[in-house]
């Protein structure tokens, strides 16, 4: 038998205007990355209410540090004269 603790359960999923506070975005750009596939995330209930995992939110986080790390790698800025 699997035991939940109260906290665990309810930090588990996040609302979409809950990753948009995280990432400091609208939540109109949240709801675009999960339509768009680019952050995975559930729809559940009568509603269709979405839901992303947090641990989703964090890789989404680290993924974006390295697709930013390539794009600064492949353009480097030139010095202005």
């Amino acid at each position: 038998m699997i035991c939940w603790h109260y906290e665990s359960v309810t930090s588990r999923f996040l609302t979409l205007s809950d990753v948009a506070n995280i990432l400091n975005v609208a939540p109109a750009q949240v709801y675009t990355l999960v339509r768009s596939g680019e952050l995975p995330a559930i729809k559940i209930g009568a509603r269709g209410q979405w839901r992303v995992e947090a641990q989703v939110v964090e890789k989404f986080i680290a993924d974006m540090y390295r697709t930013t790390e390539v794009f600064v790698q492949n353009h480097p800025r030139t010095p202005s004269l």
